[in-house]
């Protein structure tokens, strides 16, 4: 499959009307939306740190410090090797640096050509695998016609003024639509980028491997199809996905995803390459031939996932309508205990979690709704201890 040559797909306001969905928003499914039946579990792909125990049933969160507020809609987040954090806005289109030891903020630019709607918008970020070198930030955007991955070069020896450089697009095509963008990048331990898309409410196209949409992508720093993916020249990496929204490897280089449900069960999976997860014959466990069951599922009104994070032994899932952080704990692509909720209702929708090295993440909330009705640029970054 060549990375243009798939034409974008753009829900109709009909198809948007009737999905009915754990989506993004959070909403209650539409009346006419069926429940599909159930899904499937897996092994998978890319890395981390060494530990491999098994790690104890229950673990424990603790809020070290709110690092910073009054952000508008942040949605990607990523560290810098030298100290501060990259912070995308989906519906401001901007990119900001946030200082982790004050809280400061410094806006580095406006991406050109992000179309903000819906679910759409200024989605996730990424640094490239030499940013020591390149100083290249990847990002994934709705524009008018599609989604689509953009790099830009970062400049922070600029003094004032925008640090960011023109985007350069390596990757386009992946439909758009109000609902079910996907969103999230990462650089796995391969160093080569990952991507989780969402169907943009055409149910059909998860099955479709010649589809971008309900996909987990594989490609090439510069947005080819990475060598070694299990179909020849396609960026499909797995396949029957609604809306995959989280990305992570643990210690064994094993790829997770979180992914809405729509309305009955929101999954955790584990990334097998080549599979088939299921959407939408399948949501939840289902035991279907052909189909990978997840390693844990939730009510939607429990979840509606997000960003997830590997640290100390357990996979951590930000949840956008279950206003909750949990705590998975593994035993290879299992899970190793019943999945644990923290941080409920304290801090409203989190949106992403990132491991910060050892037992520390980073956690934004998505509070910022962006349509009218909205707290204003209420939401923050909290830093949290976890075991």
């Amino acid at each position: 499959m060549q990375r243009r040559a798939v034409t974008a797909v753009l829900a109709t306001a009909t198809l948007l009307l009737t999905a009915g969905c754990s989506s993004d928003d959070g909403e209650t499914p539409g009346a006419n939306g069926s429940a599909a039946p159930s899904r499937t579990a897996a092994q998978s792909p890319p890395a981390r740190s060494p530990a491999t125990e098994t790690p104890p049933a229950k673990g424990s969160v603790k809020v070290v410090r709110t690092v910073a507020t009054g952000l508008n809609s942040p949605w990607g987040l990523a560290p810098l090797p030298d100290g501060g954090l990259l912070v995308s806005s989906r519906d401001e289109g901007t990119i900001t640096r946030v200082d982790e030891r004050t809280g400061k903020k410094t806006e580095l630019g406006e991406v050109p050509g992000v179309s903000p709607a819906g679910e759409g918008g200024l989605l996730g970020i990424a640094l490239s695998p030499d940013f020591a070198s390149d100083h290249m930030v990847y990002a994934y955007f709705t524009s008018a016609s599609d989604n689509r991955i953009v790099r830009m070069l970062y400049d922070a020896k600029k003094p004032s003024g925008e640090q960011l450089g023109a985007p350069d697009t390596i990757f386009k095509g992946i439909p758009k639509g109000v609902i079910h963008n996907g969103g999230r990048i990462a650089f796995g331990p391969d160093k080569m980028l990952y991507a989780g898309t969402g169907e943009s409410g055409d149910r059909e196209l998860s099955q479709d491997r010649d589809s971008l949409g309900g996909k987990i992508l594989r490609l090439t720093p510069e947005g080819e199809p990475a060598p070694g993916n299990p179909f020849p020249d396609s960026p499909v990496y797995s396949y029957g996905h609604r809306n995959v929204q989280g990305l992570a490897w643990d210690a064994e280089q094993r790829l997770f995803a979180s992914e809405f449900g729509q309305h009955t069960w929101d999954e955790l999976n584990a990334i097998k390459p080549g599979d088939n997860y299921g959407w939408p014959e399948a949501e939840g466990r289902s035991g279907g031939d052909g189909f990978h069951d997840p390693l844990a599922q939730w009510g939607t009104a429990e979840a509606s996932p997000s960003g997830i994070a590997h640290a100390e032994g357990s996979v951590w899932m930000a949840g956008l309508r279950g206003e909750r952080l949990w705590r998975i704990p593994l035993k290879g692509t299992e899970a190793a205990a019943d999945p644990q909720a923290f941080l409920e209702g304290e801090y409203g929708r989190l949106r992403t979690v990132v491991a910060a090295g050892g037992d520390k993440l980073w956690l934004t909330t998505s509070n910022t709704d962006g349509r009218g009705d909205a707290k204003e640029a209420d939401d923050r970054i909290l830093e949290l201890k976890v075991t």
